[in-house]
């Protein structure tokens, strides 16, 4: 296979490190008693072992670059075009054997487009509305098939509640994973929109190293680097090194956008059966305010005084912050026992607090935010929150590899538990006048004091098995999980609930000869709902499902994809106003359904051209619920989104090693929720022109290129969001 001539080719080794090499534990030593007998290795064994000194003494260095059969579901991929994942089955699989839509976001492609956030790069995948509450600072936000996602990191949750934690780098990250759909069969408890999984650049067998700079509007300056290959001359032992700092403004008038981040990460391979990979993340982000929730008026409907301008901030200098510090450290570990049984365990220890101190337009108040009788002064409203978030998270697992007659198994059993509690400040009291918006004057406002927060906990043991079985051409995928989760918040009951849930996923694919694989699958979620009704009942979780059927096409020979794929999702046991024993309260009868078919296009061709052509069509509407309800459409979803994106690489004058590149993001209409308040598509154009041969790569990328002023969405509740404005960014890499 020819590979990319791009600036990756000095990170894509020989060998990649050991496929999601997990830790060891004595749970998972009884997990592994199951297997019987010695059979076939599945193709996710770990590569080999790098030669002995004195044969590396013998023999001349010969570099290899890594091909397809390289591949792992965590390490480094040519192009755009990933062939391997395990975020959908927690085994190391081919995409095109799984039965569930799946999009993985390469470091190539994150680079050519040049994301700089999470929320940038999934903007180019099918069915995943990206940024719906626009310039948002404090976190990276998207809507998977009209609903919430929850975000995994390696595998292991990395997102409890909001605002508590630093927003994840991209510069970090070698892969991003979109599963669609119920997952919670291998993940607990979890949203029903999906899986979003951030995968951590790991060590390499290979040296490779780069440094680089970064300048763009709003002031933008960064220094990265990527450091990483052996520290012996066996190779056993691997290091990484991804270091950052940023200083940058926002669109935002006073917000800045800065960031210090350090990811060590070390890997020990004794033999090659074994592998253990420590990795750590220390950052510090620096921001504020960069979303008002400005008023309908002003922003979505004219205001006699004129729109409010989109760089406005409603906060006060000197006062608002959104200031996070993350401390994080784990292990990946993984020992084959022989070609039937491996096992893995995964770890993390996490320690984040977040000071946040915000000033924001009253949008909710019986005025909409305006003072009355004024279309200039907007009324505000002071809030402080001050957590701290300990999490722990470790997941267990034992692989199985065997046959049964002429039927091949690839058997997963594990357990996994995650525990977070959250202390912290949060604000009492404090008030803010009036600001123009037109002609802001700082300075009138009181801070709050602060109290303790109720210190709240989070649990959760799961127990699973998973078996994909494969006969002649047909692929069946049979899953059970069991979760026990808890959680309680000192002092509030409102804030307690117990859970044990039983979820279920199935799937069936045919391969065909000609690389057209149709598939069916059955998934399932669920999501606790924290409370009781006025009768004293806990609520009962948020219970999701999917149907999904589809294609996947892999032309022979070609790296290119395609994937179709129609899906009914409904989530049941929404909250909505009843009667409960003659009494108005909440009741548990809602459900809403997303339909919908998704197309994207995937291929990376001729070591010349990439290519991504995605397209969306839902339709997400309550179906259940009180009759105001019924029928509205889901706020902030929706109906058809499209994206097409090209780069190619061409000679200039004799000299190769130029590249140009660019695409357009189509976002349809959306609504509030109450089938109001529309807010218009948009149209957005992105481009990119690189250089990039031999050491060096400059690249120049531009998002919304034409700067499209713009709103992401407005909700029934009264507030608006702007979007992102042209983001230029010049980026200078040297290798060596």
């Amino acid at each position: 296979m020819s590979l990319h001539p791009n600036r990756r080719a000095k990170l894509r080794f020989a060998r990649s490190a050991p496929v999601t090499p997990y830790r060891l534990s004595l749970t998972t030593l009884v997990l592994s008693l199951q297997a019987g007998g010695v059979f076939a290795q599945s193709g996710d064994s770990p590569a080999p072992a790098a030669p002995a000194a004195a044969a590396a003494a013998e023999l001349p260095a010969v570099t290899v670059r890594a091909s397809s059969d390289d591949e792992t579901a965590t390490g480094p991929v040519h192009g755009f075009v990933a062939k391997r994942s395990a975020t959908a089955t927690k085994t190391d699989t081919p995409v095109m054997e799984t039965p569930q839509s799946i999009t993985v976001i390469t470091r190539d492609r994150m680079e050519a487009q040049g994301a700089q956030t999470v929320q940038q790069a999934i903007g180019y995948s099918a069915g995943v509305y990206a940024g719906p509450f626009g310039n948002d600072a404090r976190g990276d936000w998207g809507r998977f098939r009209g609903t919430e996602f929850t975000q995994y990191r390696d595998g292991l949750l990395n997102q409890v509640g909001f605002y508590n934690n630093v927003r994840p780098d991209v510069y970090a990250l070698e892969r991003i994973d979109v599963l669609r759909g119920p997952s919670s069969m291998l993940f607990g408890q979890g949203a029903v929109g999906g899986i979003l999984n951030l995968v951590s650049k790991r060590p390499q067998a290979e040296a490779a190293r780069e440094i680089g700079v970064q300048f763009g509007n709003y002031n933008r300056k960064q220094v990265q680097a990527d450091l990483t290959g052996p520290l012996d001359a066996d190779g056993k032992w691997l290091y990484r090194l991804v270091a950052l700092a940023r200083d940058s403004d926002t669109q935002v008038d006073y917000v800045q956008d800065n960031r210090y981040l350090l990811a060590p990460s070390l890997t020990w391979r004794p033999t090659q059966d074994t592998s253990l990979t420590l990795l750590a993340n220390f950052q510090r982000d620096v921001s504020g305010t960069s979303v008002g929730f400005f008023p309908w008026r002003g922003t979505l409907y004219p205001n006699p005084g004129g729109q409010i301008p989109d760089h406005l901030f409603i906060s006060e200098p000197g006062f608002d912050r959104y200031t996070a510090e993350q401390q994080s450290v784990g292990y990946e570990f993984q020992h084959k026992f022989n070609d039937t049984v491996t096992v893995r365990q995964n770890l993390r220890y996490s320690h984040s607090s977040v000071d946040y101190r915000s000033i924001y337009a009253r949008f909710n108040d019986a005025n909409r935010g305006w003072v009355p009788g004024s279309n200039t002064l907007m009324n505000r409203t002071v809030y402080v929150n001050q957590p701290t978030l300990n999490s722990f998270a470790v997941d267990t697992q034992a692989q199985t590899n065997f046959r049964t007659g002429p039927v091949q198994h690839t058997l997963l059993t594990g357990v996994d538990y995650q525990h977070a509690e959250i202390t912290g400040t949060t604000g009492v009291g404090g008030s803010a006048a009036p600001l123009d918006v037109f002609n802001p004057v700082y300075g009138n406002f009181t801070p709050p004091g602060t109290r303790s927060l109720n210190p709240a906990t989070q649990a959760q043991t799961g127990l699973y098995v998973q078996d994909q079985l494969a006969w002649n051409k047909w692929l069946l995928m049979l899953g059970l999980r069991y979760d026990w989760s808890r959680a309680a918040q000192d002092n509030t009951p409102s804030a307690s609930r117990d859970d044990s849930e039983l979820t279920k996923r199935a799937g069936l694919m045919y391969r065909s000869d000609i690389g057209l694989n149709p598939y069916v699958s059955y998934s399932e979620s669920f999501q606790g709902l924290a409370g009781f009704n006025k009768a004293n009942q806990a609520f009962k979780p948020l219970r999701g499902s999917q149907w999904e059927a589809g294609i996947k096409y892999q032309p022979p020979g070609k790296n290119a994809t395609l994937t179709i794929a129609a899906f009914d999702m409904r989530e049941k046991n929404r909250k909505t106003a009843g009667v409960v024993n003659g009494i108005p309260d909440s009741v548990q009868v809602g459900e809403a359904r997303t339909r919908g078919i998704e197309v994207e296009a995937l291929a990376s061709l001729t070591n010349r051209l990439d290519l991504i052509a995605t397209y969306t069509y839902l339709d997400a509407r309550v179906i259940d619920g009180t009759p105001a309800e019924v029928g509205k459409k889901l706020a902030s979803t929706p109906s058809n989104m499209a994206s097409l994106w090209a780069n190619y690489r061409f000679k200039l004058f004799g000299i190769p090693g130029f590249v140009a590149g660019g695409g357009l993001r189509y976002v349809g209409p959306s609504y509030d929720g109450n089938d109001q308040n529309r807010v218009g598509g948009v149209t957005l154009y992105d481009a990119m022109i690189a250089y990039d041969h031999g050491p060096l790569r400059v690249a120049l990328n531009a998002n919304n290129l034409f700067d499209k002023q713009f709103l992401t969405t407005c909700l029934a509740r009264g507030d608006c969001y702007f979007g992102a404005r042209r983001t230029v960014v010049g980026t200078v890499t040297y290798r060596f």
